[in-house]
């Protein structure tokens, strides 16, 4: 398949969810040691009422074969709420902004979970959590797919507002305790330029504003590239962040 064929594939596949197996055979990441999935299956089958904050397509935590007798899920985004909603039947979907703030009562959970938040809203994340609660995510560390972002832009600063330095800071100034704090790179290549497009039509923060005809000539760069050498070669990063709220042993 040649370049515009490839481009044209990517750019026209849905992005409704957190579903990736589309890429299958043509991108492929390394997964964190600690098993996400099985971390939070773990925690959902011990929880009374669990909260799954921008749940996406809710996909991770319906793969959880045992569910709390009270769970809920904010989603900000109307398409991937609806499928949400398919996805976690037995679950309150509402739609709140990413930032907070969140449409519960104090202390109305012992459980939030949160995989690759955009942004983590500690305060309201405390204000939720029953005292003795715990929080549990896994997010994207500063500098994620650098590589990528860098042939596509340029050179550009990596900020540390993902880093585990300022998620550890935030998370005690809303007066929770980290348990558990623990960073990982992990190894991404990309097969084909279509697998390139639909990515970043995804993961909108690896190049902000990122269109195909804004990019194509980078894209065709790409291309060639991979042509070349087989892949696109780029590390991400992810940490994984408990914390706890205090006030009961």
């Amino acid at each position: 398949m040649g370049f515009e064929e490839l481009v044209a594939e990517g750019a026209a596949v849905p992005l409704e969810g957190w579903d990736f197996s589309w890429f299958d055979g043509r991108a492929t990441e390394q997964r964190p040691p600690w098993g996400y999935a099985t971390l939070i299956a773990e925690r959902l089958a011990r929880a009374r009422a669990a909260l799954d904050l921008q749940t996406g397509g809710g996909e991770v935590t319906a793969s959880a074969p045992v569910k709390p007798p009270l769970l809920a899920a904010t989603e900000s985004w109307p398409p991937n709420a609806a499928v949400a909603r398919r996805n976690l039947p037995e679950a309150v979907v509402v739609r709140a902004p990413d930032e907070g703030p969140l449409p519960f009562h104090d202390g109305a959970f012992d459980l939030v979970i949160s995989r690759h938040p955009v942004v983590t809203p500690w305060t309201e994340v405390a204000r939720v959590l029953e005292p003795g609660g715990t929080y549990l995510s896994q997010q994207i560390g500063a500098g994620s797919n650098r590589e990528l972002t860098d042939f596509m832009m340029g050179p550009q600063p990596v900020s540390d507002a993902r880093g585990t330095g300022r998620a550890r800071a935030e998370a005690e100034a809303a007066g929770l305790e980290v348990t558990r704090l623990e960073p990982v790179a992990l190894r991404v290549t990309f097969l084909d330029v279509g697998a390139v497009v639909h990515f970043l039509r995804k993961v909108l923060w690896t190049v902000p504003g990122f269109t195909v005809e804004g990019y194509r000539d980078r894209l065709r760069a790409m291309h060639e590239h991979i042509q070349r050498h087989g892949e696109f070669a780029c590390t991400s990063t992810r940490f994984l962040i408990e914390a706890r709220k205090p006030g009961r042993d």
